[in-house]
C-alpha cells in the first residue's frame, strides 16, 4: 500500500517520541475502526504536528496547555503529550509553568489535576531535568 506524504511524515515524528504508537493504536482501535491508526498518522502528525511555523518543542507546550485546560477528562492524552514535550527538549519546569498558566483558562481544579499527571510522568522518565 502506498502512503501519502503526509503520513510518511506524520509517521516519523509521531514514532520519534512515541515509537510503536501506530501499532499501539492500531492494535487497540483499529478492529472497530479500521483504519484509525494510519489516519492519525496522516491526519494529526502529519497535517498538524509537522507544519511549519512551530518547533516540535513549543507545538507539545501548546497541546500539554491545552489539554490542562480541558481538565481531567484528558488525562491519557495529556501525559503522552507531556512526554513528547520532554523528549522534544522541553524542562519538567517549562511544562509546570505552562499547566500552572492554565489555571486562569481551564480552573485551578483542571490545573491541579494536569500537575498530577506531570508529576507521574516526570516520575516515570526518571531523573528531573530543569
Amino acid at each position: 500500500m502506498s502512503h501519502s506524504d503526509a503520513y510518511i511524515r506524520g509517521k516519523a515524528m509521531a514514532e520519534a517520541t512515541n515509537p510503536g504508537i501506530e501499532d499501539s493504536l492500531a492494535a487497540r482501535y483499529d478492529a472497530i475502526l479500521p483504519g484509525f491508526s494510519s489516519s492519525m498518522m496522516e491526519v494529526a502528525f502529519g497535517h498538524y504536528y509537522t507544519r511549519d511555523g512551530l518547533d516540535d518543542k513549543t507545538r507539545y507546550l501548546a497541546t500539554v496547555a491545552a489539554l490542562a485546560a480541558l481538565g481531567g477528562q484528558t488525562r491519557p492524552q495529556l501525559q503522552v503529550h507531556i512526554r513528547n514535550a520532554l523528549r522534544s527538549g522541553a524542562t519538567q519546569r517549562e511544562v509546570a509553568e505552562v499547566i500552572n498558566q492554565m489555571a486562569l483558562y481551564g480552573g485551578f481544579p483542571a490545573m491541579i489535576n494536569a500537575l498530577n499527571a506531570a508529576l507521574e510522568v516526570f516520575e516515570a522518565e526518571g531523573a528531573e531535568n530543569g
